[in-house]
């Protein structure tokens, strides 16, 4: 029977690095599919419109939401950020395992939508370490950095709604424990429906045949 894909959304703190580990997980598995999102938020340097994110005005963006195109969206830091919806369905019905990086807003959202979706949350080991690569990346004010910190404090208190808490400590390593954890929810009973009515439907031919 074909694997069909789930949806794993991850979300975590900005700053916890989710953008790296997400590269490193399709550079290292070819059986992930990464979601580019949309957002009217501008580019930082080096990124590219398409690939990591959809660049697009806020007209832009309120018309998709007008067409029933995102899959989900949400407000954060004053700019829309949103999935779009054919892109996702064209590759979990392919058997790809599609990752959705989104924060919690619009995570609590897909849990809603889709019951089989996995949410992992990832974090850095220590709130100071957060702070540190925030500061690190030399790309925002500290005014926008102790937003993101006040950001942060509240997006806490939703990590319990999360099927997993990664901590992002070791790239490698984490890197493979997010691979075995999605491997692992591929065989719940809530995400083999489809294999669990099957053998059902086979047993109860058999005991028939054997009447």
């Amino acid at each position: 029977m074909k694997r069909k894909g789930i949806l794993v959304v991850v979300s975590g703190f900005s700053g916890a690095g989710k953008g790296t580990l997400m590269k490193k997980m399709i550079q290292d598995y070819d059986n992930y599919a990464l979601s580019v999102s949309m957002t009217t938020r501008s580019p930082r340097e080096g990124e590219e419109n398409g690939r990591e994110y959809f660049f697009v005005s806020k007209e832009e963006f309120e018309e998709k939401i007008r067409q029933d195109g995102l899959v989900e969206y949400a407000s954060y830091c004053d700019h829309y950020y949103g999935t779009p919806k054919e892109y996702v369905e064209t590759q979990l019905a392919a058997g790809k395992d599609v990752i959705l990086e989104i924060e919690i807003q619009g995570a609590l959202k897909i849990k809603e939508k889709f019951q089989t979706a996995l949410l992992l949350f990832v974090m850095p080991p220590t709130a100071a370490e957060l702070k540190r690569r925030l500061v690190g990346r030399g790309t925002e004010t500290e005014e926008v950095i102790a937003k993101r910190l006040r950001r942060a404090g509240e997006e806490a208190q939703g990590m319990e709604h999360y099927d997993y808490i990664v901590i992002n400590d070791d790239l490698d390593e984490c890197t493979k424990e997010l691979h075995s954890m999605i491997c692992a929810a591929h065989h719940t009973p809530r995400r083999s429906g489809e294999l669990m009515e099957n053998m059902k439907r086979e047993l109860d031919q058999l005991v028939k045949g054997e009447k």
